[in-house]
Formats: structure tokens, C-alpha cells, sequence
């Protein structure tokens, strides 16, 4: 007789990305697609010793772990009648002056529990992207906002 999976282990299947929110201001949001979730240690080549002296015995660059760096996040969704948030938040933008606040994407199980969330400090929209206007097309608007922010901590549950 076949095994029909129910004696597996929930946890033996990676997530599927299509369940997710997105929370800024005490508001939750739907969006189409969240992209930019990543986190990088800059590299810093540094090789000890004075010209002509010879410190260390490789004849390479060694590499050590310097700064973190994020990306800026980019969230999309369709545009309906009489929806501004995007626009509100962006016309909040005065010369260097922005209400930073924090922004949470989480990834949701079949409960709609989060599995695992994205926390992005200190975040401000930097930029709306618009779609492009074809007479012969029947797509859906889709607008796009790139989030700059300080830094990304991620907590896997």
C-alpha cells in the first residue's frame, strides 16, 4: 500500500511564498509580490606588512567580514479606486525629513500564523513606480514602492 504523506512531518516541506502580509503603521496591506528581502557583509581585503616586507606567507588577499548591507525592498500591488497609501506616505517626504517607521513582512502558514518575518527598522519610501498605459492591453495596474531602510532582522519560527 502507498504512503499518502499523512504520517510526514509538517516541517519535512519548505514554505510556499504565496501567503504573506505586509504591516506598516498599524496598517496590513496585500501586495502582489515583495522582492529585495536580502542581507549581505560587505568584504574588506586587508593584507598585514609594510612595503617590502613579506607578513604573511599566502600571496592572496585575505578577507574578513565588514559591514552589514541591505537592499531596498520593493513591494507591488494591483491599484484600486481611491487608494492612496502609497502616495500618502510618499508625499510625507520633505527635505530630509521623513516619518521613518518600521515595516513587517511576514510569511503566513495555512492558519495564517506568520512562519517567518521580515522587520525592516527604520524604513521611507524612496520611490513609486507607475505601469505603463497600453491601448491594447488588458492587464492590471500594478504599482510598485521601493522602501529604503536601516537594516533587516529576520525571525524564522
Amino acid at each position: 500500500m502507498a504512503d499518502n504523506g499523512s504520517s510526514q512531518a509538517t516541517s519535512a516541506w519548505p514554505l510556499p511564498t504565496f501567503c504573506f502580509e505586509v504591516k506598516w503603521d498599524s496598517a496590513v496591506m496585500a501586495f502582489q509580490e515583495v522582492s529585495g528581502l536580502d542581507v549581505e557583509a560587505q568584504i574588506i581585503e586587508y593584507r598585514a606588512g609594510q612595503p617590502g616586507q613579506e607578513s604573511s606567507p599566502l600571496f592572496s588577499t585575505p578577507k574578513m567580514p565588514g559591514l552589514n548591507k541591505s537592499g531596498n525592498v520593493t513591494l507591488k500591488n494591483g491599484v484600486y479606486k481611491s487608494d492612496n497609501k502609497f502616495r500618502d506616505w510618499f508625499s510625507q517626504i520633505k527635505m530630509n525629513t521623513i516619518k521613518r517607521q518600521p515595516v513587517t513582512i511576514s510569511l503566513l502558514d495555512e492558519a495564517g500564523n506568520a512562519t517567518m518575518v521580515w522587520t525592516l527598522t527604520n524604513a521611507w519610501p524612496s520611490k513609486i513606480t507607475g505601469t505603463d498605459l497600453k491601448s491594447d492591453d488588458m492587464e492590471v495596474v500594478i504599482e510598485a514602492l521601493e522602501v529604503v531602510h536601516e537594516g533587516i532582522s529576520i525571525d524564522n519560527r
